[in-house]
């Protein structure tokens, strides 16, 4: 069996320009999947895209960190920033806080199941989990989501964990490539949940370009889909979008390069599934049986 991949978009509901990309790469074959932030900006906006690309797989992005929770942010004060309304606005900040035990399991439940039921009552069939930042990585954060997804009839999350074939490219930064090797040594414990091991939760074997996020250009893309093993299931994470006035309201550290990331897919993508033994493109309902 060639390999498979998902080709999935993060900030799904964060602007009109990220949406109307999103559609756009969907129809032309070149996207499988989004994640949909519950509290974005354009989260009605995403569902009414979603709606006409029924094609495209839809999964819930699950935001702990910089933005405005779901719930009543009374209800989950350990997830707070000073302001008592929004969330932490730093990774960092979350780290920190995770590390001394300030962060409450049932308050990221709580949230996280907030997330959820809010795609699901506006009528999305949600096909997986992922998180904004990637901060399933740790393995508290992973073990609550997993309870979570199960709750709620969701039978597949991200593997936030990049391969080494992936890593061995050398993409993005020397700092973010650090960055990315090192949590690595947290994949074990994250494959050892029993919701992965026993698969009433399935996942890929990595998910590559999160080392090149930000730097995921023509020549990048192309570089990942040729070193992508014969076999296996992967995620290519990425961040299309439209630099447009809207973006400029929002906080992302992504702005220019979500046009370069959308011109990457188009131009890349139809090539590469011309060459001998293309991979099969899927979204995460094809490997849970939820498509």
């Amino acid at each position: 069996m060639p390999a498979r991949l998902i080709l999935n978009a993060d900030d799904f509901g964060l602007t009109p320009g990220i949406n109307r990309a999103i559609g756009e790469l969907s129809a032309a074959g070149v996207l499988t999947s989004a994640t949909l932030m519950a509290n974005g900006p354009a989260f009605d906006d995403a569902v009414a895209v979603a709606n006409v690309h029924p094609m495209l797989g839809v999964g819930c992005h699950i935001v702990l960190t910089d933005g405005v929770p779901v719930s009543d942010p009374a209800s989950i004060p350990s997830l707070l920033g000073l302001d008592r309304k929004s969330f932490r606005p730093s990774l960092v900040g979350f780290i920190q806080a995770l590390m001394l035990g300030r962060i409450r399991e049932e308050d990221v439940a709580r949230e996280a199941a907030a997330q959820i039921q809010k795609l699901q009552r506006a009528g999305i069939q949600v096909t997986h989990l992922d998180t904004h930042k990637h901060t399933h990585i740790f393995p508290s954060i992973a073990r609550t989501l997993l309870q979570v997804a199960e709750r709620a009839s969701i039978r597949a999350i991200r593997n936030p964990f990049e391969p080494a074939w992936s890593l061995a490219l050398n993409h993005g930064s020397h700092v973010r490539r650090l960055g990315v090797g090192f949590v690595g040594h947290l994949r074990p414990r994250f494959e050892s949940l029993p919701e992965i091991c026993n698969g009433q939760i399935v996942t890929t074997d990595g998910t590559v370009a999160i080392s090149a996020t930000g730097e995921l250009d023509a020549a990048t893309l192309a570089q990942l889909l040729a070193a992508l093993p014969a076999e296996g299931k992967y995620e290519l994470c990425c961040h299309p979008g439209y630099n447009d006035r809207d973006l400029d309201r929002v906080a992302t550290r992504l702005r220019a390069h979500r046009d370069v990331e959308r011109a990457a897919l188009l131009q890349v993508i139809p090539g590469a599934l011309q060459r001998v033994d293309p991979p099969r493109l899927i979204h995460y309902g094809d490997i849970s049986g939820q498509g």
